[in-house]
């Protein structure tokens, strides 16, 4: 909050990220400031009329609908109609947005056919907080729909563990022709995908036929992830299963989603209190290799990948090579917000 007084460049899914860690501190600590940061900055893209700066609807971009989990606490906060009819845009994306022919969302308009494990944090968590709140429970077979589609797609057979994407022709250049998926097990490609998948089930009613299904992929994921944590620093590489290749490195953001999935999913009975001890370990993992306090007293996370993506440029073929050629930063908005909720989930785990 002290480099950052205010969010407000653009509508970037990141400032989501952030938030919602600001809205799990606000509520464990009960400091408004937090709350007001949110608010302060939402603000200066909801107008009057519910209409969102630099949000397009047209480009049907999966990304753009993550910030739009803050209008639900906005909304209950001030009962101000601009929040609700900014709800109601970012639905009628999801109403209208391409699918595959089994029904899954694309990622964007520009990458067609295509299912990311990003995209399921970009637009499930909303879409399943927008079916509780509004009443409007077929929503819940839809976003079940969304995390069963994207699993059985990207689940290596061999690992348990999830590939980035997955294009439905088969066709993309970085694609494997025969499986449709990319090459490789990126740690924040996952790491969204277990984060969405323990906060769409805060929504999800328990006697939906699909929620033994959702939980099943949540363990195997987490069960996966945790065969592929660095036993030395207790956190994960940038590509998950190949920390013994040069140019691989323990990478920040997912460290902190991993940790934050399985410390929430251990709260919500999802995964056994067993792993206490290990999520301790991990957070430790995380103060140690990722954390940096300056002399002036702020606070340094370090060893975040900025981005990484698929297509679009030659480059972004999925190889290893990619992967690791991409810009490590120090406190990239992803990894810090991720960071603060795998903070406030830890530091309640009793």
């Amino acid at each position: 909050m002290k480099r950052f007084p205010i969010l407000d460049e653009k509508w970037t899914y990141d400032y989501g990220v952030v938030f919602k860690g600001m809205e799990l501190v606000w509520k464990i600590t009960g400091d408004h400031k937090y709350y007001d940061y949110i608010k302060q900055s939402m603000d200066q893209f909801i107008n009057e009329k519910g209409e969102i700066r630099d949000y397009h609807l047209e480009e049907y971009n999966i990304d753009h609908i993550n910030n739009g989990k803050l209008l639900f606490l906005l909304y209950e906060q001030t009962g101000e109609e601009k929040y609700k009819k900014a709800i109601e845009l970012l639905i009628s994306q999801l109403k209208t947005h391409p699918r595959t022919k089994e029904g899954g969302f694309w990622h964007k308009k520009i990458y067609p056919d295509q299912m990311w494990l990003d995209g399921i944090y970009m637009g499930s968590p909303f879409y399943a907080e927008y079916g509780k709140k509004f009443n409007h429970p077929k929503v819940f077979d839809d976003v079940a729909k969304q995390v069963i589609l994207c699993a059985n797609h990207t689940k290596d057979p061999k690992t348990g563990l999830h590939y980035h994407a997955w294009d439905e022709k088969h066709e993309e250049f970085w694609c494997n022709k025969e499986t449709g998926c990319s090459k490789n097990f990126w740690g924040r490609a996952m790491g969204w995908f277990v984060a969405a998948i323990v906060d769409i089930l805060d929504y999800m009613p328990e006697d939906h036929k699909d929620h033994p299904e959702i939980i099943e992929v949540f363990q195997d994921c987490i069960e996966a992830l945790l065969r592929v944590r660095d036993p030395e620093s207790g956190v994960w590489y940038q590509v998950l299963d190949q920390g013994h290749r040069p140019g691989n490195y323990l990478e920040a953001s997912c460290s902190c989603m991993f940790l934050y999935a399985i410390t929430k999913g251990i709260k919500k009975g999802y995964i056994s209190e067993e792993k206490i001890e290990t999520a301790k370990d991990i957070y430790k993992g995380i103060i140690t290799q990722f954390i940096e306090v300056r002399e002036d007293g702020l606070v340094n996370l370090n060893k975040t990948c900025q981005v990484a993506g698929l297509g679009n440029k030659e480059k972004r073929d999925g190889t290893f090579v990619y992967y690791i050629s991409e810009p490590i930063i120090c406190n990239d908005l992803k990894g810090i917000g991720a960071f603060i909720q795998a903070s406030a989930e830890t530091e309640t785990l009793s």
